[in-house]
């Protein structure tokens, strides 16, 4: 089969590599019909050391099961599913929790064996517990919408449910790529009121105002920070949802965040040391956030993704094959595209 690989600092290829095959019992084997390129990726993208054999990438896709393990119960072949960003057992204590990206029996995509998601098969471990069947066909016109099940709508729905969005809320989003509009859509359906978006790609934050987003924030820095005060009575948000993972994205959310609030980072971080003393203490402010647990949230989103309620599968403006997957990367890396949609 094909699959994609990274070796290196912009480079990205497309190689036959072993068909995969059934190595448990708990394994199913799925036919890829669609996957993605995630902001996420772009980061060792930008910045992976040069390897002799590259490694497997991908983690967001939808596919069909052709072959099940002697163990799986709850999947059969034909079945449309969407996988989350990471595999889990969706049994043990962590994902009874809801901490599903904590799963003793789980793992990542493209990592110890296990395929990437940007490729025409992947065998998936823990299948049970890791897919979520879809009752769709496998080219239904929502398959955008329910891809984004996969991360970056589960991820900003993350960033609202941890930094406490509910009815009548004001929030303000840092980050216009894929996951913050996300973000916007999600702190929208969760009653949201006002929902200040700070972005300066007008393609995008327009894309946001219609998710939502009530105003709209294109300056940086310091200037972006008077400008949400200003935008919010002079004192920031309860709820800041930080979208993008860096130090001068995490020290804007200081800037804009009430006392008493909340910052919700799903960007990853690209940064190991950060504010976090007097700055959050003396103003009780709460940091939070982290890894969104997305098996644990599909189940709550499908039904108003497959109603037409939201559409989250906006945020693909391109769509490309397996085949052009380096130019998939430029694009996004050269903010050419906002998230591009792989059809294998």
């Amino acid at each position: 089969m094909r699959a994609t690989l990274l070796y290196g600092k912009g480079d990205i290829r497309v190689e036959e590599v072993p068909d995969p095959k059934i190595q448990q019992p708990t394994d199913v084997l799925v036919r890829v019909t669609r996957s993605c390129v995630c902001g996420s990726d772009l980061w060792p993208y930008q910045s992976a050391p040069e390897v002799e054999a590259g490694r497997r990438i991908g983690h967001e896709f939808i596919g069909v099961v052709e072959e099940t393990g002697a163990d799986v119960a709850t999947l059969a072949k034909g079945d449309v599913v969407v996988a989350p960003f990471l595999w889990c057992d969706n049994t043990c204590d962590y994902c009874r929790a809801g901490l599903n990206t904590s799963c003793r029996n789980g793992g990542g995509w493209g990592f110890n064996g296990v395929d990437g998601g940007q490729g025409e098969w992947v065998r998936v471990p823990q299948a049970d517990g890791t897919l979520v069947k879809l009752p769709v066909g496998e080219d239904d016109e929502l398959m955008p919408s329910l891809l984004t099940l996969s991360d970056v709508f589960s991820t900003g729905h993350h960033a609202a449910r941890t930094a406490r969005v509910e009815k009548g809320s004001t929030v303000i989003v840092i980050g216009d790529g894929a996951v913050g509009l996300s973000a916007v859509l999600a702190a929208k359906r969760l009653g949201a009121e006002q929902i200040v978006l700070l972005g300066r790609h007008k393609a995008r934050t327009d894309l946001g105002l219609e998710f939502g987003a009530t105003d709209v924030v294109p300056e940086r820095g310091d200037e972006a920070i008077a400008k949400a005060k200003e935008l919010t009575n002079g004192d920031g948000a309860f709820h800041v949802l930080e979208c993008v993972g860096t130090l001068g994205a995490y020290e804007t959310a200081l800037g804009v965040v009430r006392p008493g609030g909340a910052i919700s980072r799903v960007g990853v971080p690209q940064y190991t040391d950060g504010p976090v003393g007097r700055v959050l203490f003396g103003r009780n402010v709460t940091l939070t956030g982290g890894v969104a647990p997305a098996r644990a949230y599909i189940e709550e989103l499908l039904p108003d993704v497959l109603s037409g309620a939201v559409q989250p599968g906006r945020v693909f403006d391109r769509t490309m094959p397996l085949a052009e997957i380096p130019e998939a990367y430029r694009a996004m890396n050269d903010r050419q595209a906002l998230k591009v949609l792989i059809k294998p």
